[in-house]
């Protein structure tokens, strides 16, 4: 007997795009039982949805499939919830007209911004095609206030690298969490940023731009806590335009608001670049705050067990400098974390659960992990979780991170896991410390046979760390064991192990 999905009444009070999405997010809610289980529904084959393949690659997998599929393959493809959303159903959010804006993928960035605006063109009949834009069904959790308490640094300061070990508290906020998952955290913006954007607007800081709910706010407190500084969007560019005194800047600024690049340079600008760039357009304070978007949340894998460190979440967190166009600009969170935020400040976090990544609930199990740079975050919950739990499951760690004097992030505490034996194998890659580089892949390479004995025993394989090269090298060298000490088809055999939860992957 088919069983029909549940279905919203029609004098539900929501327009018809949103009943169009809410019906199709019941109908997925139908499609499983209450123990989680998939049923009546057939499972539908996603090829696209892995982080590691390139966006082309990943649009030609997606190739006669639906407008939905076809938009859900040109996203980050981490599942990471930083939108509201996951993949698909942000992508059926955008189609069904629930959700009209086309940048809120982070992990995707200006080039999913693009394909979607291209697959939008082509015919979405949500998008350019609702009357009024149409509030997104938020599904990202939601948020507790907790309580700042340090950012440690994990390398000497004479290091090339920065990485923090931030420390979060979270007594009173009955948030929980475990291994796997990760924390969101709602960063402030750079107060130098913001009195920069607003001199250059020659604006009043204390001028009134609200906040979009009908609530108090000024501009000064809206460009450092609700709006995204990095990225100036569509309608950024349209507010300059319509603003601007001087023909030839107005052409410009129209081109790059239809994503047009005029001056080979829209990738690398900034919101502070574009003003100092278009010195004549200068809008009203309250229209440029509500052409920007809204400051996303960052996510961070969690780097601790509940069970060792009991009212905190640890977070391992590499901060991000770079130098664009002749000024630094740091990343909105890591510096935050680093330089902007004193021990015992309120800090707004929200737990993001794990997709699909997880220690096997067997305490038997063998586990192999592999995490170089800041991917240690997790194995560094796994060790601790294990260790609390007494697993008695062998485990193996691949490490890697430039130079061993400086960047062997943890140290102390991996190699006493070593010496008590929790850590059954710890190999490290330390690129930069001999004339030939090594990585954790090549160290995966030359422990190959082992790797295959360990699969054979039943391990769970785990990767974290960086998607367009690390995780897909990793993959690579992994299909190489495969082949050379099990005589199987790599590709193949990788994919049996996914399909039964051991190859998992959190990649960014």
């Amino acid at each position: 007997m088919s069983i029909l999905p549940p279905q919203l009444p029609d004098n539900a009070p929501f327009s018809g795009a949103q009943r169009a999405w809410l019906n199709g997010y019941l109908a997925g809610l139908a499609s499983v039982d209450v123990n989680g289980a998939a049923v009546a529904a057939e499972d539908e084959d996603f090829p696209w949805h892995d982080p590691a393949i390139e966006l082309n690659e990943r649009m030609e997998l997606a190739e006669g499939r639906t407008l939905e599929r076809q938009m859900m393959a040109a996203m980050g493809q981490l599942d990471c919830g930083q939108c509201g959303y996951d993949c698909q159903t942000y992508a059926e959010a955008i189609v069904s007209g629930a959700e009209p804006k086309l940048n809120r993928c982070q992990p995707g960035g200006k080039a999913t911004q693009r394909m979607l605006k291209k697959l939008a063109a082509g015919g979405a009949p949500g998008v350019d095609a609702v009357a009024e834009p149409q509030p997104a069904v938020e599904v990202r959790p939601a948020s507790v206030v907790a309580r700042f308490a340090a950012a440690e640094r994990l390398h000497p300061k004479e290091a090339e690298k920065d990485t923090r070990h931030v420390v979060i508290d979270l007594k009173g906020t009955g948030l929980d969490y475990v291994p796997g998952d990760s924390l969101g955290v709602m960063p402030a913006n750079d107060p130098g940023l913001v009195d920069k954007i607003i001199a250059a607007l020659d604006a009043d800081p204390e001028a009134e731009v609200g906040d979009g709910n009908g609530h108090s706010r000024t501009l000064q407190a809206a460009l450092l806590e609700d709006v995204d500084l990095r990225t100036p969007t569509e309608a950024t560019f349209k507010r300059l335009a319509d603003a601007t005194t001087d023909k030839d800047e107005a052409v410009k600024l129209c081109l790059m608001a239809e994503d047009e690049d005029p001056d080979g340079d829209l990738d690398e600008l900034d919101l502070l670049d574009v003003l100092e760039k278009f010195p004549s357009a200068r809008p009203e304070a309250k229209a440029f705050v509500e052409s920007l978007d809204e400051l996303q949340p960052r996510l961070y894998s969690i780097s601790s067990s509940p069970r060792a460190h009991p009212g905190e979440v640890h977070l391992t967190v590499g901060v991000t400098r770079e130098t664009v166009r002749d000024r630094l600009r740091n990343g909105v969170a890591s510096t935050f974390f680093a330089e902007r935020i004193e021990a015992g400040e309120p800090i707004k976090v929200y737990r993001q659960p794990a997709h699909g990544f997880a220690l096997p609930e067997d305490d038997a199990t063998p586990v192999i992990m592999i995490g170089p740079g800041t991917g240690i975050a997790p194995f560094r919950a796994f060790l601790e979780e294990r260790s609390a739990r007494q697993a008695k499951g062998p485990n193996w760690l691949f490490f890697g991170n430039p130079h061993g004097g400086t960047d062997y992030l943890y140290r102390d505490e991996l190699e006493a896991f070593a010496q008590s034996g929790l850590l059954t194998r710890l190999d490290t890659a330390f690129s930069r410390d001999q004339a030939e580089k090594i990585y954790v892949q090549h160290r995966i390479r030359e422990h190959g046979q082992d790797i295959w004995r360990w699969l054979e025993d039943g391990a769970h394989i785990y990767v974290c760390g960086d998607a367009k090269r690390m995780a897909s090298d990793v993959d690579q060298a992994l299909q190489s064991v495969v082949g050379d000490h099990g005589g199987r088809d790599g590709k193949s055999f990788l994919a049996e192990l996914t399909k039964s939860g051991r190859y998992q992957r959190d990649v960014y």
